[in-house]
């Protein structure tokens, strides 16, 4: 199991594709680009099911709070670039996700976890949120977030000073 990250830890660096908002249909994305920059990541398990969907939505119905700060969101789950479509295409998502099939993005950022559902144990994505400031290091972290609470909780975040 890989070490569970903090506050003041530095965030794992990645290069992926990000999918919808300003990178349309798929664009090549290197975490670095966001240097100097606070930016969040919200790791969900997969994209159109309930609690993802609410989860998403939280945020679309809220989002022009968000997009007055100046900050970037991404959603982060292991579809790849056509299912994170057709999710940001049937519920209007206004910002990018990220595919991350082989989960990497999710094991570096420890939320690949054993989950276990009528008896059956399996690896899967805990629903987990991390605000990354200018320095490159953890500023928030936030495990098992409820879907109809999460955009509160990161939009309250992000507007501390």
């Amino acid at each position: 199991m890989l070490k569970q990250l903090n506050s003041g830890d530095l965030a794992p660096s990645f290069e992926t594709i990000a999918v919808g908002g300003i990178y349309g249909e798929g664009t090549p994305l290197l975490s670095s680009e966001f240097r100097d920059k606070t930016w969040a990541l919200y790791f969900y398990p997969k994209d159109d099911t309930p609690g993802c969907t609410k989860q998403a939505c939280g945020l679309r119905d809220t989002w022009s709070k968000f997009a007055a700060l100046n900050v970037q969101v991404f959603g982060v789950s292991v579809d790849g670039e056509k299912s994170h479509r057709k999710f940001i295409d049937k519920f209007s998502l206004p910002f990018p996700l990220l595919v991350d099939t082989e989960h990497k993005i999710s094991e570096n950022f420890g939320v690949w976890v054993e989950k276990s559902m009528y008896g059956k144990k399996y690896m899967g994505t805990e629903r987990s949120t991390f605000v990354i400031g200018p320095d490159g290091r953890i500023r928030a972290v936030f495990r098992k977030v409820k879907p109809e609470e999460h955009a509160d909780i990161l939009f309250a975040e992000l507007t501390k000073h």
